[in-house]
């Protein structure tokens, strides 16, 4: 049940990201989805260029196109992040061949530059295990917006069995710390891995 959900909400954000992506790129630098999976990272103006932002984008919607015609649930249980060309892959996967499979497809995709592989072996036993995700991840993001304020919308958090990788840019490294500090505090967390690009 959890499985289908997901792949539902995964098969409907890729046209509406490409339609709010045409929207904000038309309206406004200051705002552009730039990562997705069930979450979007939204990235604020001065933290990178529009011209990097829509390379960003278009890396995304092309990983998503490769996963989805992949098979194996890729789509539906890897999640990407991409920053710069840098990509941060996160999810669950039922053995080594897909997670390598899954490696080799995002390096195929032009203006890859680097390829970060989270996704771990195994999956999630229960429901209650992925609400207890996604109730990390949701205080995640209530501690980013109050420890950084509106910067937290730089951040991208998910989480895989109490396990929470972050991504992002910053250039207030003293900020990301204290952020870290609160986030380890978070009932349920056990590891902390923090992919955050200091600028």
């Amino acid at each position: 049940m959890v499985i289908k959900i997901k792949k539902i909400v995964k098969i409907l954000f890729i046209p509406l990201f490409l339609i709010i992506a045409s929207i904000n790129y038309g309206c406004s630098p200051a705002g552009v989805l730039a990562s997705g999976g069930g979450s979007a990272m939204v990235v604020a103006e001065g933290e990178r260029s529009l011209g990097t932002v829509v390379d960003d984008a278009t890396i995304k919607v092309n990983i998503a196109a490769k996963f989805l015609n992949a098979g194996n649930n890729l789509f539906v249980n890897i999640n990407t992040s991409v920053l710069e060309g840098r990509i941060l892959l996160t999810g669950l996967v039922d053995n080594q061949e897909i997670r390598i499979d899954a490696v080799r497809l995002v390096w195929e995709v032009e203006g890859v530059k680097e390829v970060i592989n989270e996704i771990e072996i195994g999956n999630r036993t229960s429901l209650k295990d992925y609400a207890s995700d996604l109730w990390i991840n949701t205080q995640a993001r209530a501690i980013a917006a109050k420890t950084v304020g509106i910067k937290a919308i730089t951040f991208n958090f998910e989480t895989i069995q109490g396990k929470i990788y972050i991504a992002g840019i910053t250039t207030r490294e003293d900020l990301l710390d204290e952020m870290i500090i609160a986030l380890k505090n978070i009932k349920g967390v056990n590891e902390i891995v923090n992919y955050v690009i200091i600028k």
